[in-house]
């Protein structure tokens, strides 16, 4: 009978939960009731709004963070959903750092700020066109009537086609000025609009809590890397058990964990692109270092946080000491980036079972 059930088709119901507990497992979120009841909500609606928007926070294989599904208006650690957050302690309060949803709302006013800009931009060519044109339609007529006084000169000789081809003349030129004019003042303000586009774009590619490159930036540039032929290798770098930071804290004080690890990284990587992930997450590209030197120069930044000794700005208690593992891949022939960057997740999973605070190379 008990061979005859495990070969019974599954329903629905086994599906679901089958598929809950591996998006459970892929975001290495614990399975507690929060988690479980926000899985739920995704999967039994895939075709809902929140599962849309899942979608777009983990394209690319990001992972969902417990300050995600927060934001999403889930639950975490028994809150439940609509109610208010825990409030952090006493020292957290007065921290001066942004909320956590501030960096995802900056990036949301930059990317509408680009688009202003662009828009901005097409008014510009299309007021450089209307110049443009202006000046030719000018000239049209400028040189029409130009061609009937010298034909008039030369027919009848009149001495008044010449006072008439001053006057023109005169005309003109102020009308040249004046287009001079209105040319010089567009070019200036596009000159501005350039520079503004730069910093926009710029800042679109910037994770704004930390500064460091952010994940679109970074996938271009390892995009790139992957077919110049040169040695690469990326790490995945995740702090440790930073959601009881958060937990204990409250948010600001995470986010200035996740500064001060950033900061870290970028002083012991300073030649290599360091860039934040996702969440808790950073990533580092080392081009033209072999896995041994990529190792030992990642390994420096790791002792460096983790020899450092956190305090609360306002009590100066202590917060503990910080660590992040990290998982480090070389490329390999016929590599992808996505085959590269799974190798590398793949060793940070080892390196998290062996007890964190370590790199786990292959």
């Amino acid at each position: 009978m008990a061979s005859a059930a495990k070969n019974e088709p599954q329903g629905p119901s086994d599906r679901l939960f089958r598929a809950i507990g591996d998006f459970l497992s892929h975001h290495r979120l614990s399975v507690d009731p929060a988690h479980y009841a926000f899985a739920h909500r995704v999967l039994s609606h895939a075709e809902g709004p929140l599962a849309a928007q899942v979608g777009q926070l983990t394209e690319g294989g990001v992972r969902l963070t417990s300050r995600d599904i927060e934001e999403l208006g889930g639950s975490v650690a028994g809150v439940t959903s609509g109610s208010k957050s825990p409030a952090p302690a006493p020292a957290a309060v007065s921290e001066a750092a942004p909320r956590g949803d501030a960096p995802r709302l900056r990036l949301v006013q930059s990317e509408e700020r680009v688009q202003t800009l662009v828009a901005r931009a097409q008014m510009q060519v299309e007021g450089f066109a209307d110049t443009v044109r202006s000046i030719h339609a000018d000239t049209k007529v400028f040189g029409d009537g130009l061609r009937e006084q010298a034909d008039a000169m030369r027919s009848a000789r009149d001495t008044l086609a010449v006072d008439e081809i001053v006057r023109m003349a005169g005309s003109m030129l102020d009308r040249v000025l004046s287009a001079e004019a209105r040319l010089a003042e567009a070019t200036r303000e596009a000159e501005q609009l350039r520079h503004e586009l730069e910093e926009a774009r710029d800042d679109a590619r910037r994770d704004p809590l930390t500064g460091l490159p952010n994940r679109r930036a970074f996938e271009d540039v390892f995009s790139n890397a992957i077919g110049a032929g040169k040695p690469l290798c990326v790490a995945i770098c995740d702090v440790d058990r930073f959601k009881s930071v958060n937990d204990r804290f409250g948010h600001a004080v995470g986010d200035r964990v996740l500064k001060a690890i950033a900061e870290a990284l970028r002083s012991g990587c300073d030649e290599h692109m360091v860039a934040r992930y996702g969440g808790e997450e950073f990533v580092v590209l080392f081009t033209g270092l072999s896995l041994e030197d990529a190792l030992s120069t990642l390994d420096g930044a790791r002792a460096a946080v983790a020899a450092k000794r956190y305090r609360l700005r306002e009590t100066d208690a202590p917060l503990g000491a910080m660590t992040f593992s990290a998982g480090l891949a070389a490329l390999e022939p016929g590599d992808t980036a996505g085959s590269l960057l799974g190798r590398a997740d793949r060793q940070l999973y080892v390196a998290k079972e062996k007890g964190r605070n370590r790199i786990s190379a292959a």
